[in-house]
């Protein structure tokens, strides 16, 4: 009788590695899948978003009257422009209604900001969608522009579940590059060069300028080739390096603060290095030193 034991071992084995590829091939597709399209009223008939965690808390945020005074606050206030350590500090007079007399708008639904993870920078994981990426805030911009000026709402999570408002941002940069993800794409950004990707499938493809320099200028590289690109330029700068601690870094981690409440103090964050803090009921007017971006 003709010995069949090698032939079923290499059977076996073949479908181990098939069985293998296929939850990869799932794992990757149901990541391209659960993307967040453009901002949208939610309603019975329209779920809510499955990849953005307690999604009706981050909606109930961008709806609630402390986030809606916080933004008036951003907006009624002037930002300083230029960089600069030291500069002068100035106090805003607290307003009981800081949205009175500003033109009628309201705060778009959230939408997620993934950025490259550090497990993908440093090289320690694979070059697939699930691993190169993660959701790290949700952005929100405004309806219409008041008095000239937009600014984006960005919610950070909470501790136990849900979210809390992080910043109030110049511009509306970040919703409107988040709101490219399609079915089928992701779309994410490389905070320290200030870049905006799509990734389609394994295809990493610049959004921006920026993205494109960091590309080298191709027009698309597979997302093997951008993660050598990345630990190339990052893996040194990530959490816990002295680029890190001695405040160089974007930062590639989720953000620090996880409060189980609305922070006591929140930065909103300004064009040019600026920022505005609401500290104690008064809002503080400060320069700060702009953020390295290399």
């Amino acid at each position: 009788m003709r010995d069949t034991s090698g032939t079923t071992t290499s059977t076996k084995r073949a479908a181990h590695r098939f069985s293998r590829l296929s939850v990869v091939i799932a794992m990757s597709a149901s990541a391209l899948l659960s993307v967040v399209g453009p901002a949208h009223a939610v309603t019975a008939k329209d779920p809510l978003p499955a990849d953005i965690p307690d999604y009706q808390a981050a909606l109930n945020a961008v709806k609630s009257t402390d986030v809606r005074n916080a933004v008036c606050r951003f907006l009624r206030t002037p930002v300083p422009s230029g960089g600069g350590v030291g500069g002068p500090v100035e106090t805003i007079p607290e307003t009981a209604e800081p949205c009175q007399g500003l033109p009628v708008f309201t705060i778009k639904d959230p939408l997620a900001r993934n950025e490259i993870a550090p497990g993908f920078v440093e090289g320690t994981v694979q070059p697939l969608p699930t691993e190169a990426v993660k959701l790290t805030q949700l952005v929100s911009s405004l309806s219409t522009t008041v008095n000239g000026r937009n600014a984006t709402v960005m919610l950070a999570p909470t501790r136990g579940g849900g979210w809390h408002l992080a910043a109030v941002r110049d511009g509306d940069v970040d919703a409107v590059y988040a709101g490219k993800a399609t079915a089928g794409t992701l779309v994410f950004t490389e905070p320290q060069i200030r870049g905006w990707y799509q990734l389609k499938l394994t295809t990493v493809e610049p959004l921006n300028d920026q993205a494109r320099q960091g590309l080298g200028g191709q027009s698309a590289v597979s997302l093997g080739d951008y993660q050598k690109l990345v630990k190339a330029r990052y893996a040194d700068k990530l959490p816990g390096t002295d680029y890190d601690t001695k405040g160089y870094s974007s930062g590639y981690g989720l953000q620090s603060r996880a409060d189980d409440a609305w922070p006591s103090t929140l930065l909103l964050a300004g064009g040019s290095g600026s920022a505005l803090a609401l500290a104690g009921g008064a809002v503080l007017l400060r320069r700060r030193r702009s953020a390295r971006t290399h």
